[in-house]
């Protein structure tokens, strides 16, 4: 097991458990953001941690690119885990999100207006970028002052990450937020997205249905696709489509397209022409919507 390490409260307590857990069977990396002046000790409080239990310990260094600095930051540390889990044959990655993670993550999408894969928040069990390493998060039905007194038990003085406090950043603003709210407590907004992520399951599970029934690769290569499904499910199929025919598309993308595609018009996504049609399937005799997928000709150029 790799253990995502920050020298935080959060992640010094996943530490302590899995190490206690499971004994001479996880691995931890630490990683330098290089974005402030401490990072550099504060992977060093890791390694130093490390040392102590006789835990093998790796430091990723990474660079940043420009952009929305929480969002890159977090692309970058995933791609350095990644590799750094399939470099030494982890069977997963641990982190240590918690249930005020997942709560403060649940309201912000709501803020955003987030269809139901953003509203499950974040999983118990996923997986990193590269769809083969498993990503677990352990401890979402812990609070934070849970982990924090395990840390203070073993005395321990952790890490304190000052952009933690920072209000430009929106998370910090709905963390200060909610712990100001007495009447919605964290652990049933945290539920809420447990049960959320429940239903999401279950839509995957019917998304896979509807490709393995619905959809038919032709010649060109092209696909036939029969919408017949709930619209939450169709998105996912597009999506699904689009990407096999080279082309990317974000779920938005998708729904925008279906909106057209149920109003009888073609659509362009992903590189891809979509063009609505109906078929009269035998020997039921009922008409189905048909939707056919073919890659776009490149454009002429003068």
């Amino acid at each position: 097991m790799g253990l995502a390490v920050s020298g935080g409260p959060d992640s010094v307590a996943l530490l302590l458990l899995a190490s206690e857990a499971m004994p001479g069977e996880v691995s931890v990396a630490s990683v330098d953001h290089g974005l402030r002046p401490d990072s550099a000790d504060e992977v060093a409080f890791v390694a130093d941690l490390c040392r102590d239990r006789d835990l093998p310990f790796t430091r990723l260094s990474i660079q940043v690119p420009n952009g929305n600095l929480q969002a890159k930051a977090r692309e970058a540390r995933y791609r350095a885990l990644e590799d750094w889990a399939r470099e030494h044959g982890l069977g997963a990655l641990a982190t240590a999100h918690h249930a005020e993670d997942q709560a403060e993550t649940l309201l912000m999408r709501l803020a955003r207006g987030s269809g139901l894969s953003g509203l499950a928040g974040v999983r118990a069990a996923s997986h990193l970028p590269d769809g083969e390493t498993p990503l677990l998060r352990p401890l979402l039905r812990w609070h934070k002052s849970e982990l924090e007194r395990i840390v203070a038990q073993s005395g321990i003085e952790p890490v304190r990450d000052p952009s933690n406090q920072d209000t430009s950043f929106d998370r910090v603003r709905f963390r200060q937020q909610l712990s100001r709210i007495d009447w919605l407590p964290v652990e049933s907004v945290a539920l809420s997205a447990e049960h959320l992520a429940e239903a999401w399951r279950a839509i995957e599970w019917y998304a896979d249905l509807d490709w393995e029934e619905m959809v038919h690769r032709e010649e060109g290569p092209s696909y036939r696709y029969y919408a017949n499904v709930p619209r939450v499910v169709a998105i996912e199929t597009i999506c699904r489509i689009i990407g096999e025919l080279g082309g990317v598309a974000s779920r938005s993308e998708a729904a925008r397209a279906y909106e057209r595609l149920w109003r009888e018009e073609n659509a362009s996504l992903g590189g891809v022409l979509i063009s609505p049609g109906t078929e009269r399937i035998a020997p039921t005799g009922l008409t189905m919507r048909v939707w056919r997928f073919v890659t776009e000709p490149p454009r002429k150029t003068h």
